[in-house]
């Protein structure tokens, strides 16, 4: 056993108190408001600047190429000889650029899109823009173009079924199992386009006489309104909380004083 009263070895000089050895410092140091370590002549001779005071390097030229040669000529009265250039410049020049091909670029109907992991079909959304605004619907589906299609059911908060962009939306935390629902294949983006009719061409008289046609739903319109009311109603009706759920659905959202949405778990 070693003897527990002898001495330990002295430590090096340049190690600290954890063992680990301090890397001095060869650069000028500012030792406090401006004052630094050497001088600016003790740095000088230190980095030996005086090999470099009045060396001049010489600039070298690259050797050009010719452009020209002089090409002898026959003839008593021409000369002799003629200046030509190497490179000859183009005899004819197109008046019209030519069409570069560009390379085929993807359409917007073909782009990839990406839907936030919190909407997923049955999801309670609150709408942030538009005339329903505040309101609270059920995510259906997502629809090619990347938007989504909500309802409110209209029965119960007058809120049809329409295209929402996912920027307009909160999706809340509750949710409504709507796997028995079936929305219709012909739902879609074509679907809620608008048949606008071709403008007639203006005669005299007639310049005051037509009045703007306002929008109205169709009966096609209607009656899928009602049958996919009917699924939703009957799904939210499964629901063990479904007098709270139909009372939620039918609430507006909005703030109060010292409300801030930031904080608040939806």
């Amino acid at each position: 056993m070693a003897d527990p009263k002898a001495k330990k070895a002295p430590a090096a000089k340049g190690a600290a108190k954890g063992g680990v050895t301090k890397k001095r410092n060869g650069l000028n140091v500012n030792l406090s408001n401006g004052v630094y370590r050497f001088s600016r002549s003790r740095q000088y001779h230190k980095k030996a600047l005086w090999k470099f005071m009045g060396k001049k390097t010489e600039k070298t030229v690259k050797p050009q190429k010719p452009r020209t040669v002089e090409k002898p000529i026959g003839g008593d009265k021409n000369g002799g000889k003629r200046v030509v250039l190497i490179k000859k410049r183009t005899s004819a020049y197109p008046t019209a650029n030519r069409i570069r091909k560009h390379p085929t670029r993807k359409l917007f109907s073909e782009h990839k899109r990406y839907t936030r992991p919190t909407l997923t079909p049955g999801t309670v959304c609150i709408l942030l823009a538009g005339l329903h605004k505040g309101k609270r619907v059920v995510l259906l589906k997502v629809l090619k173009s990347g938007l989504l299609l909500v309802n409110g059911p209209f029965k119960v908060n007058a809120c049809p079924m329409r295209r929402v962009h996912q920027n307009f939306v909160i999706a809340t935390s509750t949710k409504i199992d709507i796997s028995g629902v079936k929305v219709p294949e012909k739902i879609n983006d074509d679907y809620f386009r608008r048949q606008r009719q071709k403008r007639a061409k203006k005669e005299e008289g007639e310049i005051f006489a037509k009045k703007e046609e306002k929008y109205a739903p169709s009966e096609e319109r209607k009656k899928d309104q009602a049958e996919v009311d009917k699924q939703l109603i009957e799904a939210i009706r499964k629901n063990p909380e479904k007098k709270t759920m139909f009372a939620y659905l039918k609430s507006m959202f909005g703030l109060r004083s010292s409300q801030y949405p930031h904080r608040i778990k939806f």
